[in-house]
């Protein structure tokens, strides 16, 4: 399945989880559970409700909090701790402390801090956490591929317990670095610190409109602000894929050069701070026999449509070649999602691929490093596989 957003109003926790919820209703109770075991606690009330307003109906999440409620501050390895001591399922755990350290690490860029040292100020209250655990479930759910549509840029300040802070926020900013947006004309903050951790973590592909599938669902969810003349919402459409269940089609750049005077050791870096871009889907290397009999590297980059003008003064500016080719190129791809898995006592991320016979499953190297011996390793990855892989529906 891929999920494409509309990010008409904008983006935020409480958005992402009205429009997942309108179109999946059916979700909302083992939610609501599953947040309640994140330590959430009983007086802080949740609930899904209908709204509509002068032009759409859909839902809204609200987390309300019965009785005085004043503002605190909590460290982020707080929350981390007490997600990671929780009872929550293992996939749904690391996907919610993982959006909340892409927080923090933006928090602490901004403010010069290491990670361990920072503390949330509205984005640690109930509300906020209430909506990444969530978000961190129907991730883990719906185990889609994500597309998004250009962000709404907005204007203004915004009151924060820093004082006043230009919108976009500096934590915002940093989150989604690389993110295309459009300018609609209106005041306000149109992307919250929570919706961009959420998109951060996603990395969703982003286009102007959704591509490439058989509309099954959609969902609306409204945020909390009024617009003059356009409606608040974040618009979620759900789409089987189009030519075989399980491929997703679209097209990307490719990029071509060749390298025959740039040390191996100096290319390994640049191409590493290409791969770091983040519309390069992949960079790879062949050998080749130049002009002379001399020996060159090859260079292929892939990358999505949208911030090609970066990938291609990166490819300049990092190596040593004076002539980039590039096309586009259609691409087929299998449908796949990263999940936490547990073996032996030992949690791992593995990518899941949903194939013609069946749905496969490979652990993720950098989980492998701690392990010593091939033999362990190779264990380890058959019991994953034995133990996940099932038939295709």
């Amino acid at each position: 399945m891929r999920i494409h957003l509309d990010p008409i109003g904008g983006v935020a926790g409480d958005m992402f989880i009205a429009a997942i919820l309108d179109a999946k209703p059916e979700w909302y109770e083992e939610m609501r559970s599953t947040i309640r075991t994140a330590g959430l606690p009983e007086e802080v009330e949740l609930s899904l409700q209908p709204h509509a307003d002068f032009a759409l109906t859909g839902m809204r999440f609200k987390v309300d909090e019965l009785g005085t409620h004043e503002h605190h501050h909590t460290p982020f390895i707080k929350i981390r701790d007490m997600l990671a001591e929780s009872t929550l399922e293992s996939g749904v755990r690391q996907t919610a402390i993982d959006i909340f350290s892409l927080l923090a690490d933006a928090e602490a860029s901004v403010h010069g801090k290491s990670i361990e040292t920072i503390s949330f100020h509205e984005v640690g209250e109930w509300d906020s956490i209430a909506d990444i655990v969530g978000a961190a479930f129907l991730i883990d759910k719906v185990s889609a591929t994500w597309t998004i549509g250009a962000l709404p840029l907005g204007r203004g300040t915004v009151d924060t317990s820093h004082g006043k802070l230009p919108v976009p926020t500096p934590a915002t900013v940093s989150l989604l670095e690389g993110f295309s947006f459009d300018d609609d004309g209106l005041d306000g903050e149109r992307i919250t610190p929570t919706g961009a951790a959420i998109l951060a973590y996603l990395k969703p592909q982003q286009m102007g409109e959704a591509q490439g599938g058989k509309l099954v669902a959609s969902g609306t969810g409204f945020g909390t602000k009024v617009f003059p003349n356009k409606s608040n919402v974040l618009r979620a459409l759900m789409l089987s894929l189009d030519e075989a269940e399980g491929q997703s089609h679209d097209l990307v750049y490719q990029v071509d050069f060749d390298i025959d005077d740039q040390s191996a050791e100096d290319l390994t870096i640049g191409l590493d701070h290409i791969r770091s871009l983040p519309s390069v889907l992949d960079v790879s290397q062949t050998v080749l026999f130049g002009k002379k009999g001399r020996v060159a590297t090859g260079i292929r980059v892939l990358a999505m449509i949208k911030g090609i003008d970066k990938v291609f003064e990166s490819c300049f500016f990092e190596t040593s070649t004076i002539g980039l080719r590039y096309q586009k190129v259609k691409r087929m791809t299998l449908d796949r999602w990263k999940k936490r898995v547990v073996s032996k006592a030992l949690e791992v991320d593995s990518k899941f691929v949903t194939r013609t016979e069946m749905t496969t499953v490979k652990v993720e190297s950098d989980d492998l490093v701690s392990i010593k011996g091939f033999a362990n390793r190779e264990r380890l990855r058959r019991d994953i596989s034995a133990k996940y892989e099932t038939p295709s529906d």
